[in-house]
């Protein structure tokens, strides 16, 4: 949790049974029908849709679970194709308006049914950048960063995002077509101490929240540590957590008395 904090992302590699894939594919190259906004994820998807029996696999269905709580609800879902040498790659953007939220988060699930290798378009992301609020294209122009990543997976793999982080889908160069499944979920509940909580005060929790990543400027950086802090903060309920005190020395307001 602290380095999906840190970094965005949570990558689960490989861990959808290739059967569902099979299904997805074909699924996926029909196209699928909409989903309302708002509509309870328990009740979105048929029980014999690949889309139920993906969010149904303990391993997905747990880090939905520790990232946006249960019974969140759909914002959308889409499908994203990359076509075979489509000679042209998205801008980077993030999805959607400035969303200025510090103590909620949405989640995008992508899902890869098939293998992606690195000249199939595979999703590129910018790792720590969704806590660097923009307005969907702002950074179009952009187009490298270092320590960004270039997806290549397995079949089978699913990739949940911030719904803040810079990310675009690549040039696809080969001759098969690039299927990528996304959905949006928004909570329904505070997202507070949700998931796993034995290695809460493990230093290596701090550490991770303290990792400073390779595009980041000298000073700008810091602010990404504060605003991890923040978010941290409200993820655990411990207003006191802080990270070489970034936090507690630019809200220190002492009130009459206080020295007493």
């Amino acid at each position: 949790m602290a380095r999906f904090v840190a970094q965005g992302f949570l990558r689960l590699d490989g861990v959808v049974p290739q059967e569902i894939n099979e299904r997805a594919i074909a699924t996926l190259t029909e196209g699928l029908p909409d989903v309302a906004y708002g509509t309870p994820l328990g009740g979105a998807f048929a029980p014999d849709t690949f889309v139920h029996e993906l969010l149904a696999l303990p391993v997905v269905a747990g880090a939905v679970e520790s990232l946006v709580g249960p019974d969140p609800t759909v914002d959308h879902h889409a499908v994203h194709v990359r076509w075979p040498h489509e000679g042209e790659a998205q801008p980077l953007h993030g999805d959607a308006i400035i969303d200025v939220r510090p103590d909620a988060f949405d989640i995008q699930l992508m899902y890869y049914p098939h293998e992606v290798t690195a000249d199939m378009g595979g999703t590129l992301s910018v790792p720590g950048s969704h806590l660097r609020r923009i307005n969907e294209t702002d950074v179009g122009r952009v187009q490298n960063l270092r320590g960004q990543t270039r997806l290549t997976c397995p079949a089978g793999t699913v990739v949940l995002v911030h719904h803040g982080i810079w990310h675009s889908g690549r040039r696809n160069d080969t001759a098969n077509r690039r299927y990528m499944y996304k959905l949006r979920l928004n909570p329904t509940v505070p997202q507070v101490r949700l998931w796993d909580l034995s290695d809460l005060h493990d230093p290596a929790v701090t550490a991770e929240l303290n990792t400073y990543l390779p595009w980041y400027e000298q000073a700008t950086g810091r602010l990404e540590i504060y605003n991890r802090v923040l978010l941290w903060r409200a993820l655990t309920g411990d207003d006191s957590f802080d990270v070489e005190y970034w936090v507690t020395r630019v809200s220190n307001r002492p009130t009459l008395g206080s020295h007493a």
